[in-house]
């Protein structure tokens, strides 16, 4: 996904072979049957079943399933045409360890419709059909899955909406929403509420001043919010690629869903980690365990603390999903026993046979203990598992049965980087998550030690140095694998101009975080200057520099008739944020509201101009990552940012 929404593909023939609309349906569709597969990839020989399928071409018509019934049979390719299609299709960037990539699914689907269209002009019994199966394939992901939005979901997220924001001054007209409408999906085209459902994620993420909100909106004023909002999103590690703005606009259900779902989730999640909550060190013995649960992703630290209480509690089973491990509440009784007996009455829910009323009594305790409900009696016997996570991580939040001692034990010595690595390690996490790759990253000292991730990232910024038959794909047990994964991407650094000297392979297998850090200094910025040359600064064929971006900003305000200057990225002037204002405004002059801005002398002053700053670039429509410490200490890091400038 490109910048304000705009589908990018390579390959000329699909450039043309395809309109903005029909990609961004396409690349939808594309992620659902990916999301769908038990691998998590989607596989050449298994296209022609899902593309044949009700989720593809065959039945994802506008009247869903009961209309599909009343219709004429769909067009069917044979078995014998699509291996001809198969067959046909260039595959020069297939790569069977990651999957059928997003362009050769293109390929792919241009290649059926050809032979659909085939079949129409040579016999008139499947004219009718052909047109309507590939329709009803690209409108898929826009009424198939907007038909099957979980209205428990809905439910639950409106609930915790109006919790959570009634006191908004500028919602508590709006709210409470009623959750028996589709009104929270009107609430969010103008863009206000999903901006402040960011702030109340991560606090501060965006300045609130930068937010439109007056009563009526023209169309680029929500724009600029629905901007603001996915670039805000992604800065917060939601993942974005398959939503823009225009979808924000049209208030489409499912991917209105599925953003709030993320930054609900965010939200709920943001105690689990051993920064936030150190007591964590409870569930380790060693320091081999402790580089385990630093690599985890918050999910699995959850489970890891509910089991750690049901074990407490004498409950011999394990816990590995929050799905059909749960189902029959057995586990939710223990672990609110443990965490909280004093709430338990009778009866107790393990002397119910009936689930759901099993399920409603552990609720009940719950109530007592003060919890929010996520969910409802039939969720728990339902597994749903976005809501029983919500559930589990709200349960932590109020109460999570930890030593409020901290364990006194020597590997807990240096656990925590200090302030300017967290900030770097956060930019680069959340700037890697923001490419679309298949792996999602939680710590990146940690998830970039066996070299595949990194593989991943350079494929996606320079597209076909990776040489995948040579690489080793995860789980990887064997340290010498790893190292191979982290030479070939240091080989490819080397061929990409970057310094790397006195780093090797195994440094990164290893974690030196100083040697990551500035490997990926170098990828980010390398990224950027390849964003730069190919959308805005194609000068006949050289390279960009630092030196032009600098020429370049410097003359943008200059011609703009402003006198702020900058000297360098080190030039210790742009901590007042005057000049980056100036800049903002050079480029959209009714972006900046010129009353909040001062002279930027005070150190107050200054918090508040980097703040600003950031949110209006981000309304723009620039990826950023940084925070407003970096503005204010001017650290170099190249991730200012990026696409809307």
């Amino acid at each position: 996904m490109g910048l304000d929404g705009l589908v990018v593909v390579s390959d000329p023939y699909l450039q043309r072979r395809f309109s903005q609309a029909d990609l961004r349906a396409l690349q939808a569709q594309y992620a659902a049957l990916r999301d769908a597969s038990p691998s998590g990839r989607l596989r050449l020989r298994d296209l022609p079943a899902a593309l044949s399928s009700g989720l593809g071409v065959g039945g994802a018509g506008k009247g869903g399933g009961a209309e599909k019934e009343n219709s004429a049979p769909e067009a069917q390719l044979t078995e014998e045409e699509w291996a001809s299609v198969l067959k046909a299709v260039p595959r020069a960037d297939d790569r069977p360890q990651q999957g059928v990539g997003f362009e050769l699914f293109l390929r792919v689907y241009a290649e059926m419709q050809l032979r659909l269209k085939g079949a129409k002009k040579a016999g008139g019994g499947i004219a009718r059909s052909s047109s309507s199966s590939a329709a009803a394939f690209l409108t898929a992901a826009t009424t198939t899955l907007l038909h099957t939005i979980s209205e428990s979901e809905k439910a639950s997220y409106v609930g915790h909406i109006n919790a959570y924001l009634a006191e908004d001054p500028f919602l508590k007209t709006a709210l409470p929403i009623d959750p028996a409408t589709d009104h929270l999906f009107h609430l969010t085209k103008d863009g206000v509420l999903l901006c402040k459902l960011i702030n109340l994620a991560v606090p501060g993420t965006i300045d609130e001043r930068a937010i439109n909100t007056k009563k009526l909106l023209n169309l680029w004023e929500k724009n600029e919010n629905h901007t603001l909002c996915l670039n805000s999103a992604k800065a917060i590690g939601c993942t974005v690629v398959n939503i823009g703005t225009q979808d924000l606009a049209e208030g489409r259900p499912h991917l209105i869903l599925g953003l709030i779902s993320q930054i609900i989730k965010i939200q709920l999640l943001a105690d689990v980690n051993l920064k936030s909550t150190p007591q964590l060190v409870e569930l380790v013995e060693d320091s081999k365990e402790m580089e385990e649960l630093m690599s985890l992703s918050p999910e699995k630290i959850l489970l890891r603390w509910m089991n750690f209480q049901l074990k407490k509690g004498g409950l011999q089973r394990t816990v590995t999903n929050f799905s059909s491990d749960i189902k029959d509440s057995e586990a939710y009784a223990c672990l609110l026993n443990v965490l909280a007996p004093e709430c338990s009455a009778k009866p107790s829910p393990m002397s119910v046979k009936d689930l759901l009323h099993r399920a409603r009594l552990v609720l009940e305790h719950a109530d007592r203990m003060g919890c929010k409900r996520y969910l409802t009696p039939k969720d728990i016997v339902d597994g749903l598992p976005n809501l029983n996570l919500a559930f589990v991580a709200h349960i932590f939040q109020k109460r999570n049965g930890l030593s409020k001692q901290m364990k006194q034990v020597s590997f807990v010595d240096g656990l925590f980087d200090d302030a300017q690595v967290s900030r770097e390690e956060r930019s680069f996490r959340l700037w890697i998550n923001s490419l679309g790759i298949y792996t999602y990253i939680n710590n990146v000292f940690e998830d970039l030690r066996n070299g595949w991730v990194l593989l991943e990232v350079i494929d996606k910024i320079a597209p076909g140095s990776v040489n995948w038959k040579m690489a080793n794909r995860p789980p990887i047990k064997l340290p010498f694998r790893k190292v191979e994964n982290c030479n070939q991407v240091l080989k490819i650094g080397k061929g990409l101009k970057f310094s790397l000297v006195n780093i090797a392979g195994n440094d990164i297998v290893q974690g030196n975080k100083k040697l990551i850090l500035a490997f990926l200094w170098q990828l980010m910025r390398y990224n950027i200057l390849q964003l730069l040359k190919n959308l805005r600064f194609h000068l006949n064929g050289k390279e960009i520099t630092d030196n032009d971006i600098l020429i370049w900003a410097n003359k943008k305000v200059k011609d703009s008739g402003k006198r702020s200057r900058m000297e360098s990225f080190k030039d210790r002037s742009l901590s007042s944020g005057i000049f980056f204002l100036d800049l903002l405004g050079a480029v959209e002059p009714r972006v900046v509201n010129w009353s909040l801005v001062t002279k930027g002398e005070k150190d107050e002053e200054k918090q508040m101009h980097a703040s600003y700053i950031i949110s209006v670039a981000r309304k723009l429509g620039c990826s950023i990552f940084l925070l407003p410490e970096d503005i204010l200490e001017i650290y170099p890091l190249p991730a200012l940012g990026h696409g809307g400038i």
